[in-house]
């Protein structure tokens, strides 16, 4: 039976597609793992010269004749072991992106690629830009306020571990705040949110930019605030960048929409010579030099003729169009066009198959009438 045979297991070549996508997987992954081997290889030998750097902006302020201490017997190896491990997947964080969307960019559509490339290179930069602020900016000015805030008598000297955790979680944090340009605008071309409504809940945002600073940050005012500004700027730019790009989208449907219409204008029935079944003027005489007369000859066809000339012209024009750019998937906006033009092309059928049999309804009516009684003719017929 053909129900047993569609319950069984799946076809042979859905399950090639599938192994040879689980397959090309493997090997990008493997590619992956393989970049950050490389990059920690190269980077290893100065680990020290790499944590040492990192901790400047804690031993700039730490007060003198004090250091960082390591309070674990294998911390002074597996520190900047670690250190270096994270740098290495930092590094390498564009080659990875670029692996993951070489394994998915064959299954988008044009406009999906055209918009996923900037957000990919965008999103890269901004993270590296936060974790630069992070560095050059927020890390000199929470430290100095730390140490200087010390109890007279408590010897400041930070364990290098600690540290370590500390300014990766700086990183991190900062690094996701900046993307807030781009989950803007993510949000507002998937058409979950508009510029409009975002601008009014700007009050909203600024208190969350705070709770965010609040959570992510040490329990200071100042790295909470330095998190929370840079997040608020940062809205505003994605705010402004989202009401460029509707505003570009609304341009180009514009004059998608206006050459739609110069095309269908162009395609459409024209008035003209002989065997044409547009609706504009036609010559007195028709072929042969004779007169076309209502309901017969070319002229007997009336609209129906002539929306079967406009869709063959337009079916024409669509052919030759396919046939030098080729095929196109249509979109939405297209589609729902298609879908009217149908149902309108339909309705005007429907109307003339009604008025065509109403007036073969009057006239059989008016053969079937029967003719004059001897009381209603006129004197003198008698």
């Amino acid at each position: 039976m053909s129900d047993g045979k569609t319950t069984g297991e799946p076809s042979p070549e859905a399950t090639e597609t599938l192994l040879s996508h689980l397959v090309e997987l493997r090997d990008r992954i493997l590619r992956m793992f393989l970049a950050i081997l490389v990059v920690f290889l190269a980077l290893f030998p100065f680990a020290n010269q790499i944590y040492t750097f990192l901790a400047k902006p804690l031993m700039a302020h730490l007060p003198e004749g004090t250091s960082m201490i390591a309070i674990e017997v294998a911390a002074p190896f597996l520190i900047p072991f670690k250190l270096v491990l994270l740098l290495a997947v930092v590094l390498t964080i564009p080659y990875i992106l670029y692996q993951f969307w070489a394994f998915i960019a064959p299954g988008l559509y044009k406009h999906e690629k055209r918009l996923a490339g900037p957000l990919v290179l965008s999103s890269t930069l901004l993270f590296y830009l936060g974790m630069a602020f992070a560095y050059f900016v927020v890390f000199p000015l929470i430290f100095a306020f730390f140490t200087a805030t010390a109890p007279e008598g408590v010897a400041v000297m930070t364990d290098i571990s600690r540290y370590l955790d500390f300014v990766i979680m700086l990183f991190i944090a900062f690094g996701i705040a900046f993307e807030v340009p781009i989950a803007t605008i993510l949000l507002v071309s998937m058409g979950a949110t508009t510029p409009e409504k975002l601008a009014r809940k700007r009050p909203y945002v600024i208190v969350g930019t705070f709770v965010i600073g609040m959570v992510l940050t040490p329990p200071d005012i100042i790295s909470q605030t330095l998190l929370a500004l840079p997040m608020w700027v940062l809205f505003e730019i994605g705010l402004q960048l989202s009401r460029m790009m509707e505003r570009r989208k609304a341009a180009e449907r514009a004059a998608q929409e206006a050459a739609d219409d110069g095309g269908s204008d162009d395609d459409g029935p024209r008035g003209g010579g002989p065997g044409g079944g547009g609706s504009g003027p036609r010559p007195k005489g028709g072929p042969g030099g004779q007169t076309p007369r209502p309901g017969g000859g070319a002229s007997g066809a009336g609209p129906a003729a002539g929306a079967a000339a406009s869709g063959a012209a337009t079916a024409g024009a669509t052919t030759a169009k396919a046939s030098e750019t080729g095929f196109r998937p249509l979109s939405p906006e297209e589609m729902d066009a298609e879908l009217d033009r149908l149902e309108e092309e339909e309705r005007t059928r429907a109307e003339e198959r009604a008025t065509r049999k109403a007036q073969a309804g009057s006239a059989t009516e008016d053969k079937s009438a029967s003719p004059p009684t001897e009381e209603t003719r006129t004197p003198g017929n008698g």
